[in-house]
Order: structure tokens, then C-alpha cells, then sequence
């Protein structure tokens, strides 16, 4: 559930937008979820454990015209989950091109 507790702002248009994030942010961890992570260790993870475990890693990217590379170190422990949880997500492309 988004955090929409804390309002700690002061005005009305900053907390909104903080909870607009929060729902945004929601809502893509739970598409990741849903598509991504089946047939994985975290299919059934909390979103902490999702975030500390597969977010917040730290890799090298490198964008090509036509490639986006990802480098992650050698002793990062969940690299085969990563390539697992890609090849998931690849089975559901985001846009379909008409026709």
C-alpha cells in the first residue's frame, strides 16, 4: 500500500504529488511482480526485500543504438534471477506495433 500517511509537506500540491509517486512506484513494483518474478525465489518477496535485494544493486549501463548492456559485478549473488526475471518480462512486450 502507498505511504499515503505521511503528508509532511506543507502545502496540499507537494504532498499529492508525493503520493502520485508512491502510487506510480506501487504499481510498477506489483507489474514487476506479477510478470517478472514468476517462477523465481522472490515471486512471493516483499516489496522491501524486492527493492534491497534487486533494486538497489550496483551495476554498469551501457546504452547503444540498439543495446542496453547491463554489468554486473562478479560477486553480485542474484545475477541468474536477474537474467530470469529479463527473460520473463520479455514474454510481455509493453507495446505491440499495430497489425
Amino acid at each position: 500500500m502507498p505511504p499515503s500517511d505521511r503528508t509532511s509537506s506543507a502545502t496540499l500540491r507537494a504532498n499529492q504529488l508525493r503520493l502520485y509517486f508512491s502510487s506510480f512506484a506501487y504499481v510498477l513494483l506489483h507489474g514487476l511482480r506479477r510478470l517478472g518474478l514468476t517462477g523465481t525465489a522472490f515471486a512471493k518477496a516483499q516489496s522491501t526485500t524486492i527493492r534491497l535485494k534487486l533494486l538497489k544493486i550496483g551495476a554498469r549501463l551501457r546504452l547503444t543504438a540498439r543495446k542496453v548492456w547491463l554489468s554486473f559485478s562478479e560477486a553480485y549473488p542474484y545475477a541468474s534471477d536477474i537474467a530470469q526475471i529479463l527473460a520473463n518480462l520479455k514474454q510481455h512486450p509493453a507495446w505491440l506495433p499495430p497489425g
